[in-house]
């Protein structure tokens, strides 16, 4: 078996101050509270969940006994509870165990004496595993999975792993190709990438083997979702949700781009990456890095968003990336992420924890308000709020957050991954210890057998430098690679004040020496503001740039630059000014540069005459920051004269 690279896990990493270290903070302090009352609809004025009033009436036999809200609704709590997990590792805090705790018992009391678990059918009555294209059953069970063993690791309490076992066990007894067995799949994928986090957890070699099931079952003829349909009386035959929609068109190993529902396909890329590190199926493998490179070669945002078509919340074709009408679901920028690190752990190259911190900083991060009590549903790199309102092709696009969702899938997602940044960090591959992510951060972990402490102090993704220190037992001869980002034409590396040139290779600096005791590694990751262009198949980018720095990307918006952002444009090679941004953006580091401004045509709507243009400072902000003041227009892609 090919050697994998085994990230430190989160509960042995602590994560500290500064920007990660605050937004951590931020979750345990003013999100999960939010979203545990917006759980329990206390929030007024916000789209209730039902989330938990379902568990309720499934456990307890008292209030409504009817189901409201979606048919995925428990996974919510579920990610919520993951959440909490990461977050109770790095911080205890009774208040939060005991809510954890009594969501727990009534996830426990709903469940079933044979292991079923799925309040929606539970409560309406309605046949089990006879919808699996849209039911979730599949999907709401992998997210109880994840938190299950999340909370295991963080408290060392196992009801909640238990009862996850049991609907393991009882997914096993149903699923399969044997006589008598559903030889069905989860037209929304997740359990897959959860059978082997439960495998991990518990030793259990079923759960791989049911993942395995899933994953190599998908796509095979007949279709099982073509035989549900006529089995039970409902059709999406002329649907354009067909069967690649589900990624269900074709077996795993015949598909060769990311295709239908964009987190549904990610999740499931998910699944195969965990699948394939597992089993080292050469077949599987391949299949990773064809989609992967699908992915960031022709699907991506430059914000790490995927998905660009509202209808289906799904990809499209390749290249086909819109500005205003981009759906780019925060939930798909997660999964960009979890895609990222699996691919990592099968082959270390620094283009994986590229795609993860773009994601991540940028096409997550934007999903939730500096304060953390609204969200992003929808991340488009384009907004002009009276098109929002106006043009039912942009409806899905919101001109601000939202207090929650009838399907909030996104906010608990952000949470959860947030939560447990520590666990992205570093990785031990054989003989070498990689740094990933550059978080101010002490982990401690074992490696060649000895007790390992390192901590990493940097005000990375805005300061350049990188400051790391180690501590060990004895002197130790190995590898340890830093990731240089793509977009980072400058960097050195000095090793005790004295420069270090090390070798490069897959994005990744490899300094080998003798380490000892007290070693300090500084890193300088030159962070120039660089204007990007898309690729000129990209349709609408033709003409302009984008404006980044670091991993973060800038845009503009109308609260510095003023109304019709579309008449701005930059011109030739710009010098740039960085300061810190206003109280309501938190101090921030924002951009500005000289740009010109369109002066406007009068009434007439179509001429011949020349365009004019007059000088004007142009401001740009953080992505992830936008729509944190005043309400009004945005842009990513500005209009850029390079003569």
């Amino acid at each position: 078996m090919h050697c994998l690279s085994d990230f430190i896990p989160w509960n042995q990493v602590s994560v500290t101050g500064d920007f990660v270290g605050h937004i951590q903070e931020l979750i345990r302090t003013e999100v999960l509270p939010y979203q545990w009352e917006a759980l329990n609809d206390q929030i007024a004025g916000a789209e209730p969940s039902h989330c938990l009033d379902n568990f309720r009436a499934a456990a307890e036999k008292k209030g409504h006994i009817q189901f409201h809200g979606q048919p995925f609704q428990d996974s919510d709590i579920y990610k919520w509870i993951e959440a909490a997990a990461y977050t109770l590792a790095w911080h205890p805090d009774s208040d939060l165990e005991a809510k954890a705790d009594q969501a727990i018992e009534l996830i426990c009391g709903a469940q079933q004496p044979d292991g079923y678990l799925n309040t929606y059918f539970i409560l309406t009555g309605a046949q089990r595993w006879t919808h699996l294209l849209d039911g979730h059953e599949l999907y709401c069970a992998g997210h109880l999975m994840e938190a299950a063993v999340a909370y295991y690791h963080a408290t060392g309490k196992d009801k909640l792993l238990k009862a996850a076992q049991k609907l393991a066990d009882h997914i096993a007894d149903v699923f399969g190709t044997s006589p008598g067995k559903i030889p069905g799949y989860p037209g929304h994928p997740e359990v897959e990438l959860a059978l082997i986090r439960l495998f991990e957890a518990t030793g259990n070699i079923k759960y791989q083997q049911l993942a395995q099931y899933f994953i190599c079952q998908r796509g095979a003829s007949p279709s099982i979702f073509r035989k549900e349909a006529d089995q039970f009386g409902w059709d999406w035959a002329d649907s354009p949700f067909q069967f690649q929609f589900y990624q269900a068109g074709k077996p795993i190993l015949e598909q060769t781009e990311l295709e239908g529902h964009a987190v549904r396909a990610l999740y499931l890329c998910c699944g195969i990456a965990d699948v394939a590190a597992r089993t080292q199926d050469a077949a599987l493998l391949e299949t990773c890095r064809r989609l992967w490179e699908d992915l960031i070669q022709t699907k991506l945002y430059i914000t790490g968003g995927a998905g660009s078509s509202v209808y289906g919340e799904a990809f499209t074709f390749a290249y086909d990336l819109p500005n205003d009408t981009a759906y780019a679901e925060t939930c798909a920028a997660v999964a960009v992420c979890f895609f990222a690190q699996r691919m990592m752990k099968i082959s270390p190259s620094g283009t994986y924890g590229d795609v993860l911190e773009q994601a991540l900083y940028n096409g997550v991060l934007s999903g939730m308000a500096l304060d953390g009590k609204s969200f992003f549903y929808v991340n488009p790199l384009e907004v002009v709020p009276e098109a929002c309102q106006k043009d039912q092709r942009k409806k899905h696009v919101k001109p601000i957050r939202q207090k929650w969702f009838a399907c909030a899938c996104c906010p608990p997602n952000l949470a959860r991954l947030f939560a447990s940044i520590g666990g992205y960090l570093h990785f031990i591959r054989a003989e070498t210890l990689y740094t990933n992510l550059y978080v101010t951060s002490t982990s401690e972990f074992t490696f060649q057998g000895l007790p390992i402490k390192l901590h990493m102090d940097s005000a990375y993704p805005f300061d350049e430098k990188i400051h790391i220190s180690l501590s060990l037992p004895r002197p130790m001869e190995f590898s340890y690679a830093v990731r240089i980002p793509a977009w980072c034409a400058d960097y050195h590396v000095l090793i005790n004040g004295k420069i270090c040139a090390g070798t490069l290779k897959d994005g990744f600096l490899y300094l080998h020496r003798c380490w000892r005791d007290g070693d300090e590694v500084e890193l300088t990751l030159s962070m120039p503001v660089r204007v990007v262009r898309a690729n000129s198949l990209v349709r609408e980018n033709i003409g302009k740039s984008a404006i980044c720095r670091g991993p973060i990307v800038y845009c503009m918006e109308q609260t510095d630059n003023g109304p019709q952002l579309h008449r701005n444009r930059i011109c030739g090679k710009p010098s740039f000014t960085i300061s810190s941004g206003e109280e309501n953006l938190k101090g921030l580091p924002c951009i500005s540069c000289s740009g010109e401004y369109l002066l406007p045509d009068g009434t007439q709507l179509y001429t011949s005459a020349k365009e004019s243009f007059q000088p004007k400072t142009l401001r740009f902000i953080p992505y992830f920051a936008w729509c944190n003041r005043s309400p009004g227009e945005m842009a990513v892609w500005v209009r850029h004269d390079t003569i």
